[in-house]
């Protein structure tokens, strides 16, 4: 597919403040422009050439402008594109406090300031409800470059034991080995994902910033969409990397010292080199451009000049103390501008889908080639795989063609040329398993290989102690009526002059064979079986062993010793309660469930006798009908009263149906009262179950989960049990906040319904961050009375001096 030439958009976005410097930042008309002026030195004397105008024209700039203003400016396009299978990045770069966190993710606490990553999360799933002829698949990464070290934010390993990732680059592109990438059937699940991510990243304060991001984070959105109309293999996927680069800045601004000052330091340095792939990609005859310098070039190798649609937007700041970090932020979005990028569709296959479309391809090849026969007069020809009457055929054939009976074939399709081969195959194999049942029913074969057989063999004297067999012909493995080596004359100086004679080069098989006497023989497979069970015996007498140390180890020990380190397995656990603290809840769900399932059972048999009855009534009823039809033909009688006159036929039907319905009426409403005990007993069923779930969680909770410390302190004998309401509400015990956040919910939702996701998905991340907050705490507080205890064993007594 041909790529069309695109060069990269940069926008400028400038921080709002009091302190705006007005006299130094002048915007064009078109809003596209920006220009910055210095004043002159005057200390440096008269003569001074140093530049005091500067314009920089973008594609837009952005000042006091709204977070929604920002994203249908830089992203929202993008996404779009993205949605049609074209890669998209988008690129916050300034110096630290300029707003780029803002601007990428933005703020949790109001829903009008949400940032470019969750509006474009929800542009995505509204893409997905409005195409409904496409199924789409949506899929999250999310990862830091922290000191030139690569981090999975979304990992479910803790923060500080986070494994270190490496970068692979492949067909596909570059992309980073062992990072997770999770599936989201949601717009609230990849909330989630963001802001479980962005409560992992690594955060610091200095002089400029009091929650400056110490690291450069990827966000990464993938997108596969197939067509549920179309019967094409093919698909297309495209992926959306969102930027929040680190902030450039200045130590004697920043004052950054110890950790701070290594942050700084890697992070200025790989800004410096993706300046220096910037200016690479901008220089035409540039063969060269050095993306391996830095983890985050080569992380945005393919953004970079690549097969995708890129956007940098450049955060300044507008005090006059910044103008000249203002201005190189600017002179960076001008460079940027001149790299361009060449972005394809990224279409894959189907391989099941090709599959199918081959397989009709193939019928529809099939079909035609027989038409084609059938026109030139040809035999007819199939093209389906030979059945066993064929292939029995050609094996036949074949061993005529051996033979010498026929001197050729009738040669049809391919097929059968591949067949005739493969029965040359397999009579060759045939032929080879013949010899050898024929070697083997005259002599005995002994393996070379096998050393118990072997020793037995020359114990018996019948190899000699070199391996060579006694009484070997032609080195071709056989010694045939050769006596054992004490019967031969000369002794041990014969054979060792036998065995000088005969030549070293004799190629040798693996199998011997001579033959060995029955009584030889026997001693033979003797010597065998006794190896053989010695080692079996070893091998038990090991296995007893084992079994016995694990026994030994696992035997019943103290409680305390028993007691387990980590809470058992929710299964395990449900046993052991319905048995111990929950057999009486348990017993009566069995007996409920039982008489359930008798009702159940009643009302199967009810229906099946309703069913049976109203088969036996239309039946009755298409008879009655036939000999009202017969009696019109015939012609109808009427008795003295007028009434018309019927067969005894005729009225025993009617009899019939008169009892069938009867009893369909009796039938049917017994099964309406079956229906009503079988809806009863199910709801106490349930009602059984519900309680066996909660007492199983308040079990559960006061046994393995709750420590002894949140135990004691909630009331002994209250209303409020551990286990009747969330154990992470029960750690953190914040009820207030979570009223707030209800009554948020009622004020602000009905206003905005498309908020739903937003505010769902930070407070799950506000209950698992409080969570994670309340079991350190719980942690801290299992410490403290260990260390106290310390404290006080160790004081002087009273009145003396601690020296």
């Amino acid at each position: 597919m041909c790529a069309s030439i695109k060069r990269v958009h940069a926008f400028a976005r400038l921080k709002p403040s009091a302190d705006f410097s007005q006299d130094m930042i002048k915007f064009g008309p078109d809003n596209l422009t920006i220009n910055i002026y210095i004043e002159r030195d005057h200390s440096k004397g008269v003569v001074n050439n140093k530049q005091t105008d500067w314009s920089f024209k973008l594609d837009g700039v952005f000042h006091n402008a709204t977070q929604e203003l920002v994203y249908d400016s830089v992203a929202r396009d993008l996404v779009s594109q993205a949605l049609n299978g074209y890669n998209g990045t988008i690129i916050c770069y300034g110096q630290t406090g300029a707003g780029k966190t803002f601007t990428m993710t933005g703020t949790t606490g109001n829903y009008e300031h949400r940032g470019i990553i969750p509006r474009a999360i929800q542009q995505v799933f509204k893409s997905m409800e409005d195409h409904a002829s496409q199924f789409m698949t949506i899929r999250v990464s999310y990862l830091e470059i922290h000191n030139e070290i690569i981090f999975d934010l979304l990992s479910s390993t803790p923060h500080v034991a986070y494994p270190p990732l490496s970068i692979a680059e492949g067909p596909q592109g570059v992309s980073v080995k062992s990072l997770t990438v999770h599936t989201c059937p949601s717009e609230e699940v990849a909330l989630n994902f963001l802001f479980e991510g962005d409560m992992n990243r690594t955060v610091g304060h200095h002089a400029l910033n009091s929650h400056s991001s110490r690291s450069h984070c990827i966000f990464t959105i993938y997108i596969e969409c197939h067509s549920r109309i179309m019967s094409d293999a093919t698909f297309v996927t495209s992926k959306i990397n969102l930027v929040d680069l680190a902030g450039s800045e200045r130590l004697a601004k920043s004052k950054s010292e110890g950790r701070g000052l290594k942050e700084t330091t890697y992070i200025n340095k790989s800004l410096s080199f993706l300046e220096q792939v910037i200016i690479a990609l901008s220089e035409r005859n540039r063969e060269h451009v050095p993306f391996r310098q830095s983890k985050l070039t080569y992380t945005l190798k393919d953004s970079l000049g690549g097969n995708c649609n890129t956007v940098l937007v450049a955060n300044i700041c507008s005090e006059p103390v910044h103008i000249v970090e203002t201005l190189s932020t600017l002179r960076f979005a001008t460079r940027m501008k001149w790299v361009t990028t060449a972005p394809v569709v990224n279409e894959k296959f189907d391989t099941e889908r090709l599959v199918k479309n081959l397989e009709r391809e193939v019928l529809y090849l099939k079909e035609e080639l027989a038409v084609h026969n059938s026109l030139l007069n040809r035999p007819p020809v199939t093209y389906e795989p030979l059945n066993e009457i064929q292939v029995a055929e050609i094996n036949s054939q074949v061993r005529r063609f051996l033979e010498g009976t026929i001197d050729e074939f009738d040669i049809v399709s391919l097929r059968q040329i591949h067949e005739i081969f493969n029965q040359f195959k397999v009579i060759l194999s045939q032929q080879e398993q013949e010899v050898e049942a024929r070697l083997r029913s005259k002599y005995t074969l002994i393996d070379k290989s096998d050393f118990a057989t072997l020793a037995a063999v020359q114990k018996a004297g019948l190899v000699d102690a070199d391996g060579h067999l006694v009484g070997e012909v032609d080195g071709q493995g056989f010694g045939i009526g050769v006596a054992p080596f004490s019967a031969k004359s000369g002794g041990k100086r014969a054979k060792m002059k036998k065995g000088k004679e005969q030549p070293s080069s004799a190629p040798r098989k693996e199998g011997l064979a001579s033959t060995i006497s029955g009584k030889e023989l026997d001693s033979i497979s003797i010597s065998r079986s006794q190896v053989v069970s010695k080692e079996q015996e070893a091998k038990e007498a090991q296995d007893v062993l084992s079994v016995e140390t694990c026994r030994t180890e696992s035997g019943p020990k103290d409680d305390a010793a028993a007691q387990p380190s980590c809470p058992p397995t929710r299964i395990a656990a449900f046993e052991d309660f319905k048995s111990e603290r929950g057999s009486e809840i348990n017993r009566i769900f069995k007996e409920n469930k039982a008489i359930l399932i008798d009702r159940k059972r009643k009302m199967s048999e009810a229906a099946q006798r309703i069913s049976v009855l109203k088969q036996e009534m239309d039946a009755a009823k298409q008879a009655l009908e036939c000999q009202r039809l017969d009696r019109e033909q015939q012609g109808e009688y009427l008795n003295e009263e007028g009434q018309i006159i019927i067969d005894e036929d005729e009225f025993l039907l009617l009899v019939k149906m008169k009892e069938l319905r009867k009893q369909y009426r009796a039938d049917f409403g017994s099964f309406r009262d079956l229906q009503s005990e079988v809806q009863y007993c199910q709801h106490l069923v349930d009602q059984c179950r519900q309680k066996l779930l909660t007492e199983f969680e308040i079990w559960y909770n006061e046994s393995f989960l709750i420590p002894e410390e949140v135990q004691e302190a909630l009331k002994p004998g209250g209303a409020i049990r551990p286990g009747m309401i969330p154990i992470n509400r029960v750690l953190t015990l914040d009820e207030d906040e979570q009223e707030r956040f209800d009554r948020m919910q009622e004020e602000v939702l009905p206003f905005c319904p498309d908020s739903v996701s937003f505010y769902n998905a930070k407070a799950k991340t506000d209950r698992k961050h409080k969570y994670s907050q309340a079991m350190t705490t719980l942690e801290q507080m299992r410490k403290k009375p260990a260390g106290i205890q310390s404290v006080v064993k160790n004081k002087p007594p009273s009145g003396l001096d601690a020296t």
